[in-house]
């Protein structure tokens, strides 16, 4: 066989193996990808128009929070947070739109805290998607009825609806604080000397119906309430 030929074909081949590895290598990362942040790859697909920038543009969030010193709350600032969420939740029934920005900004205020930069909002829920895809979405829906408020086109059920939104942010960066969890999510008792921790139920009424909108309960009996259900009418 032709010398020539022999070359042909060993070029040919060593092409299919590049391409083969390169579809692997992409299909990895695409699968990564999609497993980290679910709804949001898709999103962000959308939103680029093209899948090589869509990509990038996820694993440069993972590069950037990567760098980025997060951590938990401190018991001082867990209880600080705590009670001026108890006195956000009790202005709604009176004034569901000063309750809804003022926890709009609270949460801003937490997340610098904790550790996240202080950008717009669109850099916080960009970072906050890389770990927490699930709360990012909750906080993104409550900023979206914020917005629709300032466009002037937000109902008051929608308002509440956002409230319910933004305490699942506020409970996921209270969560893990220093000396507990959700503020009065817990009762003990004392017997013989010995405090046993019981789980509590704790229900909050945002508008006032006389029905519990959030839930909080403690579903792994580690004492603690850190799951949110939230009561969607």
């Amino acid at each position: 066989m032709n010398e020539n030929i022999l070359l042909v074909i060993f070029a040919v081949i060593v092409l299919l193996i590049a391409v083969g590895i390169w579809m692997t290598i992409r299909k990895r990362r695409t699968d990564h990808l999609r497993d980290r942040f679910g709804d949001e790859y898709d999103r962000t697909l959308d939103n680029a128009g093209d899948r090589t920038k869509a990509e990038r543009a996820l694993e440069e969030r993972e590069e950037r929070v990567d760098a980025l010193e997060i951590r938990s709350l401190t018991a001082d600032e867990h209880t600080r947070f705590a009670t001026e969420w108890r006195d956000v939740k009790a202005v709604f029934v009176d004034s569901p739109v000063e309750a809804v920005l003022h926890a709009d900004r609270m949460l801003a205020t937490m997340m610098k805290t904790v550790g996240y930069p202080m950008a717009d909002f669109d850099r916080r829920y960009e970072d906050l998607t890389v770990n927490h895809r699930d709360v990012a979405r909750h906080y993104r829906e409550g900023h979206a009825i914020v917005d629709r408020h300032n466009d002037g086109s937000a109902s008051t059920e929608e308002m509440r609806q956002g409230m319910k939104h933004y305490e699942a942010l506020f409970d996921h960066l209270v969560a893990d604080a220093e000396g507990g969890g959700v503020d009065g999510a817990t009762t003990g008792t004392t017997t013989g000397g010995t405090t046993t921790t019981a789980p509590t139920t704790r229900a909050t009424d945002l508008d006032g119906d006389g029905d519990a909108d959030v839930v909080r309960q403690d579903t792994d009996g580690d004492g603690r309430a850190d799951r949110v259900a939230v009561k969607n009418d």
